[in-house]
């Protein structure tokens, strides 16, 4: 069974999101088994300076990496990128977990990716052109996975 550790900076707040999230959580552990890693986001004063919000970057980024095996294929979601359809996902994680037992996926911090994450990064993955909110983008991403799943065993789910 593969491995699928979800490193993100922040925690979910709303009830109906955690919710969601939990249910994502129960479906997909008949395929792979999951792990949830909350970290804290930075401080940052009211109104940074680019430099500060530089630092924080850096500081999440490198707590993310802490967290990160070499042996693991790391997953970051960055607006800028590559989008794939689901049934292109599909395919694509296929492939890298035939020769990868533990897939990361990294939902950043509101600064976004520092230099030394995405040096470390396998692939830089966008869900879509739109911005979401960091719990959002959590359960979208359990969503996506589990419909993943349900495609490369050729089960039903809704389109």
């Amino acid at each position: 069974m593969v491995k699928i550790k979800i490193i993100t900076i922040g925690n979910l707040k709303e009830k109906y999101l955690v919710d969601g999230c939990k249910e994502y959580l129960k479906r997909l552990s008949r395929y792979a088994k999951l792990d949830v890693i909350e970290l804290s986001e930075e401080k940052i004063s009211s109104n940074p300076s680019l430099s500060e919000i530089e630092q924080v970057k850096i500081k999440e980024c490198e707590r993310i990496l802490k967290k990160i095996t070499e042996r693991d294929y790391v997953i970051v979601l960055d607006v800028n990128g590559k989008q794939f359809d689901s049934v292109e996902f599909a395919k694509y994680i296929d492939e890298v977990m035939i020769s990868n037992s533990c897939l990361v996926f990294v939902i950043l911090g509101s600064y976004g990716l520092a230099d030394n994450l995405r040096k470390r990064a396998n692939l830089l993955f966008s869900l879509s052109k739109a911005t979401f909110t960091h719990q959002l983008t959590r359960l979208i991403l359990l969503e996506q996975i589990y419909r993943i799943f349900k495609i490369l065993n050729n089960e039903t789910y809704h389109k």
